[in-house]
């Protein structure tokens, strides 16, 4: 005689002891989370340039002229006197002119136009005045008109 095993059936999951619980744990995440504000717009202004009330239309080049007897002109103004080699009035007009066009966000540029029989050592000053100002862009004007 055949002796009927029973055949066990599919186990079944029961879904609802997972729901509460998720439910559970979601609860207790809700409750024990911190709130965290938004940071809110304080209103600080860092330091930095400050800003101009009206615009100041600057050249785009200084043209600095060197004149056969050593004379420096700025724009068609003299500056200091020929035997000079520090030459401080050109060097606060230049440093006073590259704050200027780095407030403006231009950059500061110089050309220097020497008379063909001018001393090379006067165009050297020049040159060292534009360094110690800190402008970097210096260019040279050929011809006997400068």
């Amino acid at each position: 005689m055949r002796i009927g095993v029973p055949r066990p059936d599919d186990p079944e999951l029961n879904v609802a002891p997972l729901i509460d619980m998720v439910f559970l744990l979601l609860v207790y995440f809700m409750v024990t989370a911190s709130l965290v504000k938004s940071e809110a717009d304080l209103g600080i202004r860092l330091p930095g340039m400050v800003q101009q009330a009206q615009t100041v239309d600057m050249p785009d080049e200084q043209i600095i002229e060197i004149t056969e007897t050593g004379c420096i002109f700025l724009n068609g103004r003299q500056y200091d006197s020929a035997t000079s080699e520090e030459l401080p009035e050109l060097l606060a007009v230049l440093r006073r002119y590259r704050t200027a066009s780095g407030a403006s966000r231009n950059e500061a540029m110089i050309t220097i136009a020497a008379h063909d029989t001018c001393r090379q050592q006067r165009v050297i000053d020049v040159m060292n005045c534009c360094a110690a100002a800190g402008i970097e862009n210096v260019t040279f004007s050929s011809g006997d008109d400068g």
